[in-house]
C-alpha cells in the first residue's frame, strides 16, 4: 500500500528507489514465499515480473469525493460468485501537462465501511495488450479516515496485477465498468 498524502518536496530519486526497492521485495516474494501465486514447478525459472519504466507522469494527486452513504457495488469475480463491495470514494484526477491534460475519475472501494486502505481495480487502454487482461488494483491507505476535498498521490507506477493473472488458483474481482479509464497508462506492471 502506499501513502495517500501530497507530498510537496517530492525527491524523484528518492522515490525511483523506493519503488526498485518494492519491485525487488515483490519479486523475491514472488520467486521463493510459500504463498507466491507462482505455481510452485513454475518457481524455479521465474526470474522478476515484467514492469513499464518508472515514470513520475504516472504519479498524480487525486482529490476525495467522500460518500457519506457508500453505494454497495457486486464486482464480478475471475472464478465464483460476485464480491460484494462499498463505493466509499471518488478520485478525480488529470493526467498529460498543462492545457493538454485530461481529466478522470477512480472510484476506491471498501469491503466493510470501517476498514483500512482503499481498494482501487481498474482498466485501461494498456489491459489484455500490455497488460493483465481483466484489469490491474491499487491500493492506497487512508490514515485517519478520508475526508471530502482531501487530497491523496495516485501512484500508477505501484499498479499490480492481481493473482489470478498467474494461477487459475485464484479468484479475484474485476473492475467495474465504472473504473475503466480511455487512457493508456504505462505504468506499473505488465503481462
Amino acid at each position: 500500500m502506499t501513502e495517500t498524502t501530497p507530498e510537496d518536496d517530492f525527491d524523484a530519486e528518492e522515490w525511483r528507489e523506493q519503488l526498485r526497492s518494492h519491485r525487488a521485495e515483490k519479486d523475491e516474494f514472488f520467486a521463493d514465499h510459500p504463498q507466491s501465486p507462482i505455481p510452485p514447478e513454475e518457481r524455479d525459472d521465474f526470474e522478476s515480473l515484467d514492469y513499464f519504466d518508472p515514470d513520475p507522469d504516472y504519479r498524480v494527486t487525486a482529490t476525495v469525493e467522500v460518500h457519506e452513504r457508500p453505494d454497495p457495488v457486486e464486482m464480478e469475480v475471475s472464478a465464483g460468485p460476485a464480491q460484494r463491495y462499498l463505493r466509499v470514494a471518488t478520485l478525480r484526477f488529470e493526467l498529460g501537462d498543462g492545457s493538454d491534460a485530461d481529466s478522470y475519475e477512480l472510484a476506491g472501494y471498501r469491503q466493510q465501511e470501517d476498514d483500512d486502505g482503499l481498494f482501487v481495480p481498474f482498466r485501461d487502454k494498456t489491459t489484455g495488450q500490455q497488460t493483465y487482461r481483466d484489469g490491474r488494483y491499487m491500493e492506497f491507505e487512508t490514515e485517519g479516515g478520508l475526508e471530502d476535498g482531501s487530497e491523496i498521490v495516485l501512484d500508477f507506477n505501484l499498479a499490480y496485477s492481481p493473482f489470478c493473472a498467474y494461477s487459475e488458483t485464484f479468484a479475484c474481482p474485476l473492475p467495474p465498468e465504472e473504473n475503466w479509464l480511455d487512457a493508456e497508462i504505462r505504468a506499473g506492471e505488465k503481462a
